[in-house]
């Protein structure tokens, strides 16, 4: 089987975990702290020097008695993070905040002592670091995940320092994940993957970006790691890849053309490896760059000259040049590219740049950011350069205060931090170059000039040329749009035909805006109606004290936001009157349901009144073996939220919080809810399953009932049920129901679904 196939498998073999990691000699903490010390001989002065010492005497005190899990004292984590930035060559006041980063939340010290020995500018980089690390990252909620993620935007945007000590301490963390449980592991790598290097990659720190990913691939998938790896050795041992002999090829070439450089060479990422594989359907002996020779030189016009060498003495293979120096990447990466034939036959890729461009291909923006005092994204002072570096950023902060729909937000972050997005370049009429994502149509180009232009485009030129609005820009394509003041704004049809993340979420903006009033008395009428069905009159849950709870939780700026969620169906009117309801019980009335009440129905069930276990795998609180059911309307599955509903005389049944008929309960019935909780699992019921279901919506093509059970095949689910309809816009409504183990099991059916060509959406029953 070829690594390719194997890889399509997708499987998840944990036991290959102890091949891939050795065990390594314990590390001593006078040698660590002697190594940094030599490092910043070379880059910092003596008084730097004192202020690191001074950091690590601190640190080392505070965190005297402290033990990490692999049983070294903890002290080494700081000084390695410490390295990590002195690698990056970053300033004294960076390395001293990373040798503290943790005092604070693991020590007595307190942010005022650190300010009065190492100055402000350190305080606020560890305080910056501090709340970050709180920030717990979720994948399955989005409301948590957007808010986490703004905060994070806002913490980098307040000193970019603050990221780079965040990167350089989780690359530590993962390079000895190995003494973590094997979830952490997972948890910690998903984070990493999906977080954490795409914005090392935003940075343009492509040093520490390659190894959290090939970290992170390694935890989450550590069979396609090992075949990697193993494909990559075979071909290096067989010989396929000369790699001293390219390079010693190349210094010759660069000597005859009489051109002063370095020359080196590297293999490529297992990550990229294997990302572009899965991506372009290719085997590894199919890569053309698996193996790239680096040319360093002193100038740009070196840097042609160098690429006139190349090309002279070796055949260039067409269409595989790149300029990135002419039109340098979105994280100012800059060098040239091009695959050519050796004189041995073996394609390989040669990448020319200057020293300076090296420099900032390794550490990005931290290899020039120059911190005399603290700058953000907003100082005065910021060179145009430094200003294009972090546009992405100004970029994501202007969202955050223009979206208040977190679910958009996400779908925005997602699109505009996207790992594998390749892009197109093009220009404006006035030769300004654009860079946006493949695929792109001129919708997107419109929307990525101003949102003015998009919502008045009618029409656009491409290379002088009439298209269509769904033409596919093209790298080098000239790109003129056609606007009318007459234009009646963007069309919904408009969300299907763009690519970009920032086009949809300005295009849902503005029918936001434009229908704002009739959503608002839409949303109104829905309350009124919701309110006045359920037979509720208290009109004191609107009080600011409860209306502001809900504005905070769904981040709207005010009552009328709400109001135009709920009128747009972005909210449900139930699930907002309810939560202000209970908050207001919470404060004014005791519920309803009294003890004598519950101990009734337990009595009638044969029960006392503790919390207990339950064969079902729940723990319900307050009744001790009573029978528990499981509600058909939600079907609730280990890792849900659940809450039980006491039934008289039938014991308690089991909803999803987010269950329809738990959100519609009038205040009455939601009295007789009871604290419900899924016990952890044990061996007795290891193999328990649970009814699930979900609908797919999808495009009405031939094969697509194929591909789905061919997923809920290789992941052994068996299809219970299945129903099938297509509407008259030829999209298939695809009911399923199937047996799984947990809610995190549905999650990844459901991912891998969601991935296949030609599905829309995928939604979970919920009642």
């Amino acid at each position: 089987m070829s690594t390719l196939d194997f890889i399509k498998k997708n499987k998840h073999s944990d036991e290959l975990l102890p091949k891939l990691i050795s065990a390594k000699e314990p590390v001593k903490e006078e040698e660590v702290y002697a190594k940094l010390i030599d490092m910043l001989k070379k880059s910092h002065t003596q008084e730097d020097i004192d202020l690191v010492q001074k950091a690590y005497l601190l640190a080392k005190s505070a965190h005297n008695d402290q033990k990490r899990r692999s049983g070294e004292p903890y002290i080494i984590h700081p000084i390695q993070v410490a390295i990590i930035l002195t690698e990056m060559d970053m300033d004294r006041d960076t390395i001293c905040a990373g040798i503290l980063h943790d005092v604070v939340e693991d020590t007595d010290i307190t942010l005022e002592q650190l300010k009065e020995q190492f100055g402000e500018e350190v305080a606020e980089l560890v305080d910056g670091v501090t709340k970050l690390t709180q920030i717990k990252y979720t994948s399955d909620k989005v409301e948590l995940q957007a808010e986490n993620l703004r905060k994070m935007f806002l913490a980098m945007a307040k000193d970019l320092r603050v990221i780079i000590i965040k990167l350089a301490d989780r690359l530590h963390n993962m390079r000895t994940l190995q003494y973590m449980p094997r979830e952490k592991q997972i948890e910690k790598a998903r984070e990493t993957m999906e977080i954490y290097a795409p914005i090392a990659k935003r940075l343009g720190v492509s040093k520490v970006k390659s190894e959290l990913d090939d970290l992170a691939l390694l935890y989450l998938e550590p069979d396609a790691f090992y075949m990697v790896r193993e494909d990559v050795k075979e071909r290096m041992q067989a010989g396929e890849l000369h790699i001293d002999e390219m390079i010693q090829e190349v210094k010759q070439c660069m000597k005859n053309a009489d051109i002063e450089c370095e020359v080196d060479g590297r293999v490529k990422h297992y990550f990229s490896i294997y990302k572009k594989m899965l991506m372009q359907d290719k085997g590894v002996d199919e890569i053309y760059d698996l193996f790239a020779v680096r040319v360093k030189v002193e100038t740009i016009k070196d840097c042609y000259a160098a690429l006139g060498a190349i090309h002279e003495d070796y055949i260039p293979i067409p269409g595989r040049f790149k300029d990135y120096i002419a039109m340098p990447k979105l994280n100012m990466y800059q060098s040239l590219h091009t695959t050519v034939i050796s004189h041995s036959g073996q394609p390989f890729e040669v990448q020319i740049r200057t020293f300076e461009m090296h420099r900032t291909a390794e550490y990005g923006i931290a290899a020039h950011w120059k911190y005399k005092e603290g700058k953000g994204i907003n100082d005065r002072s910021m060179s145009q350069s430094e200003e294009e570096k972090i546009a992405w950023l100004r970029r994501i902060l202007d969202w955050q205060t223009e979206t208040a729909d977190n679910k958009e937000y996400l779908e925005f972050i997602k699109s505009d931090l996207d790992l594998f997005a390749d892009q197109v370049f093009c220009f404006t009429p006035q030769g300004d170059v654009k860079m946006l994502p493949a695929g792109s149509t001129p919708i997107d180009f419109a929307y990525n000039i101003h949102s003015a232009i998009g919502n008045k485009m009618v029409g656009a030129r491409v290379n002088d040329r009439i298209v269509n609005i769904d033409y596919k820009i093209q790298n080098g394509d000239r790109v003129e749009i056609i606007t009318s003041q007459n234009s009646k704004g963007p069309s919904l049809d408009w969300l299907n035909i763009v690519k970009s993340g920032g086009a949809k979420t300005k295009i849902n903006q503005w029918f936001r805006n434009v229908q704002k009033d009739d959503n608002v008395a839409r949303g109104k009428d829905l309350v009124e109606k919701y309110l006045k069905a359920k037979g509720i009159t208290e009109q004191g849950i609107f009080a600011p004290e409860f209306t502001d709870k809900i504005l905070s939780r769904y981040s709207f700026k005010d009552w009328d936001s709400v109001l135009a969620a709920i009128g747009h169906g972005g909210l449900k009117e139930g699930q907002i009157i309810n939560r202000l309801l209970d908050d207001y019980n919470k404060k004014y009335k005791k519920n309803e349901m009294t003890d004598e009440d519950v101990l009734e129905s337990a009595a009638q069930a044969g029960s006392s009144y503790v919390e207990a276990k339950h064969r079902s795998g729940i723990i319900v609180k307050g009744i001790h073996d009573v029978a528990v059911r499981f509600s058909k309307c939600c079907s609730p599955l280990p890792g849900d939220e659940i809450v039980g509903y006491v039934t008289r005389g039938r014991g308690v049944t089991i909803h999803r919080t987010d269950c329809i008929n738990i959100l519609n309960m009038t205040s009455a019935d939601r009295a007789r809810l009871i604290d419900a909780e899924w016990d952890k699992p044990s061996s007795a019921f290891i193999d328990e399953k649970y009814e699930a279901g979900i609908t797919i919506f999808a495009e009405n093509k031939i094969g697509m009932l194929v591909e789905v059970s061919k997923v809920m095949s290789t992941r052994g689910v068996n299809i219970d049920k299945l129903n099938c309809v297509i509407n008259k816009q030829n999209v298939a409504t695809i009911e399923m129901s199937f047996k799984v183990a947990s809610a995190d099991e549905l999650a990844k059916v459901i991912e891998k679904i969601n991935a296949l060509d030609g599905v829309i959406d995928i939604q979970r029953s919920i009642g």
